[in-house]
């Protein structure tokens, strides 16, 4: 492990050891992947004006986000299922988080439930990611759980009312492995995702189990029923940016999904200026997708991102 020194190095290494089925699940993007790839490459458009003959030698990465301090503007994407990866799955990277002084969000669909996840890292700052559906009562449980446990704001995605056509999953009929859990969820809430039947399990799951009439009123009713901040994730125009002010968002992380829903949209890092120039001066705005190195992070920053969230 000791030769693995970038994020490229820990990837290939991950393309080499998992199962095939996780493998191709958290590499794979919607379409023919063209979102998946811009994100990254889209970077690659910036050019940074280094400034010399500035004193350094006092450097301090610390930053505030919905006012909790955190050591540097980089924090932990709501990746799913994380322990098809690792045995230790979510409860390893909110410790992970946690030694490194940043925020992590816990996914709905994780393989370690909220409680476990705030038992093994009480000190970590944790958000919770939320998908609303069809039964209210199951998403009005999964907040008060989140606010029991201490989770610190909402981060409710709104880019999936369906889920986005991933060819490899497709190909594999993807399913969580029988020995896994949806650790959240109850019954067939939590094991319907381990049986594929024509496609993916998790696109059979997201179309019979989210809600797909979710709209803006939808929003306002989650801020009757918490007092958590919530974060929208899945921002990409200034026009929603402008919506998700009016009804009351705390801050929007303008996402794609990891390339991961709609393909052929603009990369995040794209989306970033027209969104910065709407509503940069009322909300804090966080990015993620495409950033794999300090300056991809410095980059979205320079744009006028408060934070980036990594995938």
């Amino acid at each position: 492990m000791s030769q693995l020194v970038c994020i490229n190095d820990y990837e290939n290494y991950a393309l080499k050891n998992l199962p095939r089925n996780a493998c191709d699940y958290y590499k794979s993007g919607a379409g023919d992947e063209q979102t998946l790839n811009l994100n990254r490459n889209a970077f690659k458009a910036y050019r940074v004006r280094p400034r010399v003959l500035r004193d350094v030698s006092n450097r301090d990465l610390c930053t505030t986000v919905l006012g909790m301090k955190i050591s540097m503007p980089l924090g932990i994407s709501p990746t799913a299922m994380q322990r098809m990866a690792h045995p230790d799955g979510e409860c390893a990277s909110a410790k992970a988080a946690g030694a490194a002084g940043t925020i992590f969000i816990l996914s709905t669909l994780s393989t370690s439930s909220i409680e476990e996840v705030a038992k093994a890292a009480p000190n970590t700052i944790k958000w919770f990611q939320l998908y609303v559906y069809n039964d209210r009562n199951v998403t009005q449980q999964l907040i008060q759980r989140a606010e029991k446990a201490g989770f610190k704001a909402l981060v409710v995605t709104v880019d999936t009312p369906v889920l986005g056509n991933r060819h490899e999953d497709v190909r594999n009929k993807f399913s969580l492995p029988n020995h896994l859990r949806l650790a959240n969820l109850e019954g067939v809430l939590s094991n319907q995702i381990q049986k594929a039947v024509k496609s993916s399990a998790l696109t059979e799951y997201v179309a019979t189990m989210l809600d797909e009439t979710l709209n803006w009123q939808g929003i306002a009713w989650l801020k009757s029923i918490t007092k958590l901040p919530i974060i929208l994730k899945g921002i990409l125009t200034a026009e929603d940016a402008i919506l998700a002010v009016q009804h009351g968002a705390s801050a929007i992380l303008v996402s794609n999904h990891g390339g991961r829903q709609v393909d052929r949209c603009p990369s995040t890092i794209e989306a970033l200026p027209e969104i910065v120039k709407a509503v940069g001066d009322k909300v804090e705005i966080y990015l993620d997708g495409g950033v794999r190195q300090g300056i991809d992070v410095f980059m979205a920053l320079a744009i006028g991102a408060r934070m980036d969230i990594f995938i």
